[in-house]
């Protein structure tokens, strides 16, 4: 199958090439830059090159490929809502290149994307929150609009997905405890966040996309929910300083735009997904990873 990939050398998308290549698919991916190219041909891909921003490049990329999987997301915290309605317009233009064929678009999401009751492990079965709550739920609005015009289009729901260097949205409390002097957490720290690592993370897109399941909901998560308390804790221990509990009023302060999660608690699921794929995750723990995290800042 020959599979286009946006989001190709970013932290999760080049473990993802990796994968697809060692189960013999052919990978386009997307690319900016002579570096970005450089990367995928020394992985066995080809570059796509262009930008989010070239709406018809990935028409193009999407309409010359057997499946996408769409990864790429501008981190940018502070236009965050500006970057989820241009993810909307990607996933839009990604799906219309693909209408009316059985050829899969995964479009990636978040588990905290799941309208849950508070305190139950959100399930695939959850519908996603709306938008105007959770702006990051615009690419699940989005994916439900393609697939309603004849799009096979499936949703993959990431936790913190990490390995040594790089642990999704703890990597920014790693670096906020560096430049605080103290690690923190909210109140009790009690609330949990899933997670999983990045090589059973990329193993589970294959899995999805081979299995090309219209309208399916994915949850890629191996630990249903790490307590914040302990990741502030082995935090502390790596860079030597203070673990410290810090009061709800206090965490905009402390966190800045990681506020809006740091005290949340989203626990969630996979046991569908497992059932659905067969997928059986084997990477190490969160925990485990950050025992292993790099002291220095650079």
């Amino acid at each position: 199958m020959r599979v286009f990939v946006t989001g190709a050398t970013g932290f999760i998308g080049s473990a993802v090439v990796k994968e697809l290549i060692g189960a013999e698919h052919q990978v386009l991916g997307l690319t900016r830059s002579d570096a970005g190219a450089a990367a995928l041909a020394a992985a066995g891909a080809e570059a796509h090159r262009g930008s989010l921003d070239d709406l018809d490049g990935l028409k193009q990329g999407a309409a010359g490929s057997d499946g996408v999987i769409h990864l790429a997301f501008n981190h940018d915290f502070s236009r965050y809502l500006a970057n989820c309605e241009d993810d909307r317009r990607v996933v839009e233009a990604l799906g219309s290149a693909l209408a009316g064929s059985a050829r899969p678009l995964i479009v990636t999401s978040g588990t905290g994307m799941a309208n849950t009751e508070l305190g139950r492990p959100s399930t695939e079965d959850d519908v996603a929150i709306s938008a105007a709550l959770a702006p990051r739920a615009a690419s699940e609005e989005a994916a439900a609009a393609i697939a309603a015009q004849g799009a096979n289009v499936s949703v993959m729901r990431l936790p913190q997905v990490h390995d040594t260097v790089r642990q999704g949205l703890v990597s920014y409390a790693v670096a906020i405890a560096r430049e605080k002097g103290v690690s923190a957490y909210v109140g009790d720290g009690a609330n949990r966040w899933p997670a999983a690592h990045v090589l059973d993370t990329a193993r589970l897109y294959r899995l999805a996309l081979e299995k090309a399941e219209p309208g399916a909901r994915y949850h890629a998560v191996a630990e249903e929910g790490v307590p914040l308390r302990d990741i502030a804790e082995v935090i502390a221990r790596r860079l030597e300083i203070p673990a410290l509990s810090i009061a709800p009023e206090e965490a905009e302060a402390h966190f800045g735009w990681l506020a809006a999660f740091a005290g949340r608690d989203v626990p969630a699921s996979s046991a569908q997904t497992r059932a659905r794929l067969g997928w059986q995750p084997t990477g190490p723990g969160l925990i485990a990873d950050l025992e292993q995290l790099r002291v220095s800042a650079d």
